[in-house]
């Protein structure tokens, strides 16, 4: 749709919809699936399906909403066919209304607070959910990565790479995340619209970091905070390089010295390398899709999440909610590697009244140690640590 919409400013596409769908309902009527076709289908006039894209304009105007939230996607809605369509180029049609929004402002957010902050709304959809109907950690990692990139799209300084700026384009050169810290307070459920915040400052001479917060769209309660670190690697050697100054000229205007999460909070220890010997639990086998694969040719940082989670116990999963994790990268992971992954985990404990120690691990929560590695040399690719609450009791 994105290569369409540069390549005309107004794309329709238009079909009569009763034959259409008469096509797909009738058989499904023969086998049982609908009880009555002509109660599902009897339209007083011809309708049809008009899916209306517009390039961007001249003039952008703020992102129009859907029950009073921005969404993410492209609007779709059924229209009355009356004759030859007239629609004016620039208007989106939704949910029975037109709307003036160019297309690039349904999918992507808009600038605040002086355009130092991006903000992207976004709906949790159902493939985004787990088996408790609520959102995963990867999918708030994956969110959290779709608002940063379209953060540098939208600021005018990407390139041709993936995230990068044009300068760093020109000189071969990529971004890497090195570490990251999420705090959850409340996981979303299907159907929930959530806001996610992001930012960027300096981190050290040579790195950058990007922090974002994750609010429920209509408390705007904060639900979620992330800080990450990043450095910038050679996309052909592989080594990691220095900020070119040109480079740190193109972000200098975007740096805002704000942390999501307090520094007296963020997980800055260090995590324990586990072992054969110190893991309590370890899973091999693991092995990288063509599909895991970025576009900076390799594996996507979010899917080492799903392999550290593989040698954690089911009955954590099953009655446990992952309230912190923080990842460690240590090195690139291609699609040939063949990974296994060790976890290590801590009770918590606590004191009674009798200054008795007692278990908390039915109680409130666990704290775990996590490596994924190379199954052959085993060399390290990510450290993590993970903390968890029973879902029994109040995150908070």
């Amino acid at each position: 749709m994105t290569s369409m919409a540069a390549a005309t400013s107004n794309v329709r596409l238009s079909f009569p919809l009763k034959e259409e769908i008469k096509k797909i309902i009738v058989p499904m009527v023969k086998v049982g699936f609908c009880s009555s076709w002509n109660s599902m289908i009897t339209p007083k006039r011809q309708s049809s399906l008009v899916i209306i894209a517009s390039a961007a304009s001249s003039n952008p105007r703020k992102v129009e909403k859907i029950n009073g939230k921005k969404v993410n996607g492209i609007y779709v809605n059924e229209a009355p066919q009356t004759g030859k369509a007239s629609v004016d180029p620039q208007l989106v049609l939704k949910e029975n209304f037109l709307v003036d929004s160019p297309l690039h402002a349904c999918l992507h957010g808009r600038f605040v607070q002086d355009r130092f902050v991006y903000r992207q709304v976004f709906v949790i959809r159902s493939y985004e959910i787990g088996p408790d109907k609520t959102a995963t950690m990867e999918t708030l990692m994956n969110l959290l990565q779709e608002t940063a990139l379209n953060h540098v799209t939208s600021s005018g300084l990407a390139g041709n790479g993936f995230g990068a700026t044009r300068e760093m384009s020109l000189r071969k050169l990529i971004w890497v995340v090195t570490r990251i810290h999420v705090k959850v307070q409340r996981y979303s459920c299907w159907g929930d619209v959530v806001e996610i915040d992001t930012w960027v400052d300096a981190a050290g001479k040579n790195g950058m970091r990007r922090d974002w917060i994750i609010r429920d769209y209509h408390t705007q309660e904060i639900i979620t905070r992330a800080t990450s670190t990043w450095v910038i690697m050679n996309r052909e050697t592989r080594r990691l390089s220095k900020i070119p100054q040109q480079v740190r000229q193109e972000v200098l205007p975007f740096y805002l010295n704000r942390f999501a999460i307090a520094k007296e909070n963020d997980d800055i220890q260090k995590i324990d390398k586990l072992t054969d010997d110190t893991a309590e639990r370890i899973r091999s086998g693991l092995a990288p899709r063509w599909n895991d694969m970025d576009a900076n040719q390799h594996v996507n940082n979010v899917k080492y999440i799903g392999w550290i989670l593989e040698s954690v116990p089911i009955h954590v999963l099953e009655h446990y909610n992952l309230t912190s994790m923080t990842l460690e990268y240590r090195r690139e992971c291609r699609q040939s590697s063949l990974l296994e992954s060790l976890t290590s985990t801590t009770a918590n404990v606590t004191e009674d009244s009798n200054n008795n120690i007692i278990s908390n691990y039915r109680k409130t929560g666990l704290d775990y140690t996590h490596l994924l590695r190379m199954q052959a040399d085993k060399a390290e690719i990510v450290r993590a640590r993970s903390q968890w609450k029973s879902k029994h009791i109040n995150l908070k």
